[in-house]
């Protein structure tokens, strides 16, 4: 940041950086309609640089090749819902966690599947899963692994919850990129957002929730529904090959163009 205060070039944008960063010393934000629309740009002080489908770029290289793991193999139980979580802890807050908890006692049988990155985090949740009356075995924590084994584990789940009002970003990607159907809940914060684009850029603008009523109604209308869930599923594997999201060509020409649109607004030619 220190660099960039020094304007060390003629126009200065910020890419992937998950929130604006209310400075001079920036010109544009490269973003997308959905994660920055209209009615919230009075919140950046710089320019948005609209990518026509995500600014979130993939990584399709991340997916190994073979069958996912099966739920035994990943310390699940072999039948239930399985709810699954795998963003860093710090973004669990205690109303989204509450909310999970109210999800585990509507559906029997289920568990909730999360990232176990420390010693502390895991007894910490699972006390105050007993404190929601939740039994804490509900609680199943993912070892950590290599990438490709741990993007491929994401299709054992059934239904990838999002965080909020800090949401996934490459974890949501991986979810999306295992088959996994993920849902998230829309803010006004950039960090909220990024998620939800992904998902309008795969055709599954359905899992976007606009509060929280919406994603536990959701949320529990998937779990209760096969069938609906299965349709999702069989959407997000038929649209990964013909959709924006996980089409880095595409994505590699968009840039381009937004780059190209960045310099004539430089030179006065036309507006970004």
């Amino acid at each position: 940041m220190s660099a960039k205060s020094r304007q060390p070039a003629l126009r200065c944008a910020s890419e992937r950086t998950g929130s604006p960063f209310s400075s001079t010393a920036y010109d544009y934000i490269f973003t997308d309609r959905f994660t920055v629309p209209e009615h919230l740009r009075h919140f950046y002080s710089e320019q948005p640089l609209y990518m026509p489908h995500m600014a979130f770029p993939s990584d399709t290289t991340r997916l190994p090749a073979g069958p996912p793991p099966s739920r035994t193999a990943c310390g699940l139980p072999d039948s239930g819902f399985v709810f699954c979580c795998f963003s860093n802890p710090p973004k669990i807050l205690p109303d989204v966690f509450a909310l999970w908890m109210r999800l585990l006692a509507a559906v029997p049988g289920s568990v909730l599947w999360l990232l176990g990155t420390s010693d502390e985090v895991m007894p910490n949740l699972r006390r105050e899963a007993a404190r929601a009356h939740i039994d804490p075995a509900r609680l199943v924590f993912a070892p950590r692994v290599e990438v490709g084994e741990h993007v491929a584990r994401n299709a054992a789940a059934d239904l990838f919850l999002d965080t909020y009002p800090y949401g996934a970003h490459t974890t949501a990607n991986d979810a999306l990129l295992a088959g996994l159907p993920v849902l998230t809940c829309a803010g006004e914060t950039m960090v909220s957002r990024i998620a939800g684009s992904q998902l309008e850029a795969i055709g599954l603008p359905e899992l976007v929730a606009e509060n929280f009523e919406q994603y536990e109604a959701r949320a529990l209308e998937l779990a209760r529904r096969p069938e609906l869930l299965r349709s999702y599923r069989a959407r997000l594997a038929a649209n990964r090959a013909t959709h924006p999201l996980f089409d880095m060509a595409r994505y590699a020409r968009d840039f381009e163009d937004a780059m190209e649109r960045l310099w004539s607004d430089h030179a006065g030619n036309a507006p970004v």
